[in-house]
């Protein structure tokens, strides 16, 4: 059975045409996307990595990193996202190559490939999140680097991430996040370690309703960050 939840890849298939709009649902990925690719640069340096972007979605994470110098290549099971990330790339002049493929069918293809392998507000969307942990693991060199980011279950990121963000400031359609699925650090730290991946580094990400800005820092009770090394 494949690791996806059919209502979510509808969820996202139906927006996807607003995908690079930075004032549409997606302005909250516009916005956290320069954080994100300057706290994965601080671990290794980009320019001429192989780097595999698991759930890209439209893109937007993947580009900034083909910016960088890297040669990339996303994945996702949203055919329709990938053909916004497709169209996209190409007006802008990006080498990128986006397939329609599950993270567990690529590794099988493609074992021990990519220096970097980035999976990014994915986790917490489908049913396995261990299953796609060990896939990022498979895929990635012995040596190379792996960067995930959910989001915590704990009553705090309910009250911010679902509560806040969707029902009263409304950055998000409501219904985006099913808070049973939420990941604790413990978690997926866990999940890590059982596909021989170290842990090397854990940051949340907040946001300031009243200055509107989000920032990187050790808070991770609502969304959060890990950086991995495959044992070389």
């Amino acid at each position: 059975m494949m690791n996806a939840d059919p209502q979510e890849l509808n969820k996202f298939s139906e927006l996807a045409h607003r995908w690079w709009d930075p004032h549409s649902e997606f302005k909250p990925l516009h916005e956290i996307n320069p954080l994100r690719l300057d706290w994965i640069e601080q671990h290794v340096p980009l320019q001429g990595k192989r780097v595999l972007d698991i759930g890209c979605g439209g893109g937007i994470l993947s580009e900034s990193m083909a910016r960088q110098g890297a040669r990339v290549k996303g994945i996702d099971l949203s055919k329709k996202a990938l053909g916004v990330a497709d169209l996209h790339s190409l007006e802008a002049g990006l080498h990128i190559e986006y397939e329609e493929i599950a993270a567990e069918a690529l590794a099988a293809r493609e074992a021990g490939t990519y220096d970097v392998v980035t999976c990014m507000e994915m986790l917490e969307h489908v049913p396995s999140p261990a299953s796609i942990v060990a896939a990022c693991a498979t895929l990635v060199k012995p040596g190379g680097h792996v960067f995930f980011s959910t989001l915590n279950r704990k009553p705090k990121a309910w009250l911010l991430a679902v509560v806040g963000a969707e029902y009263v400031l409304r950055m998000l359609p409501r219904g985006t996040h099913d808070y049973a699925k939420f990941i604790r650090p413990s978690e997926l730290a866990s999940f890590a370690r059982a596909s021989g991946l170290a842990v090397r580094d854990m940051r949340g990400m907040t946001y300031n309703p009243i200055s509107k800005r989000y920032s990187i820092n050790r808070d991770t009770d609502v969304n959060y960050m890990v950086a991995c090394t495959r044992d070389a």
